[in-house]
């Protein structure tokens, strides 16, 4: 799993997922705090996140393990938005 900010939108009318109404989403990894690295990559987006909110990401097979992406082409979706992130008791990150 990784952290990521949402950069921006996918736009595809030809795709192969089979996926209705399926949503993609141009991530920038991040670090805990929510500094952006320069690091690029798109997520199915099932759970409506918005631009420049921090998300959570799971890749590879653990992305094909949904109910809706279930054998499907998919290699990276966001499986949650961020609020509040605590290390060793300092809030590093808040929405």
């Amino acid at each position: 799993m990784l952290l990521a900010k949402v950069v921006g939108t996918i736009v595809s009318t030809v795709k192969n997922d089979s996926i209705k109404g399926s949503k993609y989403l141009l991530l920038e990894k991040c670090n805990q705090s929510g500094e952006k690295k320069g690091d690029y990559l798109v997520a199915l987006d099932l759970i409506g996140a918005g631009n420049d909110e921090l998300v959570f990401v799971a890749e590879s097979t653990s992305a094909r393990e949904t109910p809706v992406t279930v054998n499907k082409p998919v290699d990276a979706i966001i499986i949650g938005i961020i609020d509040l992130i605590d290390e060793n008791e300092k809030i590093v990150y808040k929405k």
